[in-house]
């Protein structure tokens, strides 16, 4: 689809970014819900079980909508899909998450804007101007500075791990986005999670017989979040931003995840704004704005 086409009045660019917003909304809690989980259940069952859970609410989707299995010619791009949002990113997050403070993670999730535009111009062909490059650049420094300010404090080896979950996830994102424009994008992450499911129930299955599923309440609400929310609903809206607005650009909204996280804090858990944050956040929405104006070739 075109840049210039309307949709319903709206320009698929801005129409992707609201797409977008929303996904990164649902995201936002990931890593505290998972840093909750992590606390009683063992990492390995947080990061394949969550994709078993999801996998069975996916199923009944494209079972109730009576989806036609996908094309032998898409299998490959769906497995590059399960690869960096089914196994890598919930996996090596939640290791990383037993090691680390929630606050580490904005580190990471002011790379992974960067990360996904380069994946998108490996996967896509996409060409972001040398002023989207800029903007996005800006942004990611001032989460980056913003999450060391704010408690990340000393680095430890586990920030590699994570490190390696957001680049995961950001191919996972590209590839996701450019089948989203054949298949749609529910049905890309639906189709991921199915075909992924067989290969996780023997490993899931030998956590939990390691080491049970007596949890608190709140380690079971971090891994229903993480289930229902993280690894399905929130990829429903965030693929179809990006196939409408373009993987690079549409992939900065994640700049304000970390923002998302704290206000959504504030609202579920009373905890303070600082003007360090709002500070931050204003910032990175300015770059955001700008990335938008700049020029995406593809």
């Amino acid at each position: 689809m075109k840049q210039n086409q309307k949709i319903r009045g709206i320009d698929p660019e801005l129409l992707g970014l609201i797409y977008g917003f929303v996904g990164v909304f649902g995201f936002s809690l990931t890593l505290p819900a998972t840093r909750a989980a992590v606390t009683d259940f063992d990492p390995n069952f947080v990061g394949l079980g969550r994709a078993i859970v999801a996998a069975f609410l996916a199923m009944l989707v494209l079972r109730t909508t009576r989806q036609p299995l996908p094309k032998r010619r898409y299998w490959k791009s769906i497995a590059i899909v399960a690869a960096g949002v089914v196994l890598g990113f919930p996996l090596l997050s939640a290791w990383a998450m037993q090691q680390l403070p929630a606050a580490h993670g904005g580190v990471v999730l002011g790379l992974m804007p960067l990360a996904t535009a380069l994946a998108g111009a490996w996967r896509l062909g996409e060409r972001p101007s040398f002023g989207f490059w800029i903007a996005s650049i800006a942004g990611s420094v001032t989460v980056v500075l913003f999450a060391i300010i704010s408690g990340a404090g000393q680095m430890h080896w586990a920030d590699l791990v994570l490190l390696g979950a957001g680049l995961a996830a950001a191919v996972g994102y590209a590839e996701g986005g450019r089948l989203a424009k054949d298949l749609g994008g529910w049905q890309v992450i639906c189709w991921a999670l199915v075909f992924t499911a067989p290969m996780l129930v023997i490993p899931t299955a030998i956590a939990v017989y390691q080491h049970g599923l007596t949890a608190s309440p709140a380690a079971w609400m971090g891994f229903a979040y993480v289930s229902i929310i993280s690894q399905l609903l929130a990829f429903f809206p965030w693929y179809r931003g990006l196939a409408l607005g373009g993987v690079a650009r549409v992939g900065q909204v994640q700049l304000l995840q970390p923002f998302l996280t704290i206000f959504a804090s504030a609202f579920l858990l009373g905890e303070t704004i600082t003007p360090i944050t709002l500070a931050a956040a204003t910032i990175v929405v300015m770059t955001v704005a700008l990335g938008r104006k700049s020029k995406v070739k593809s």
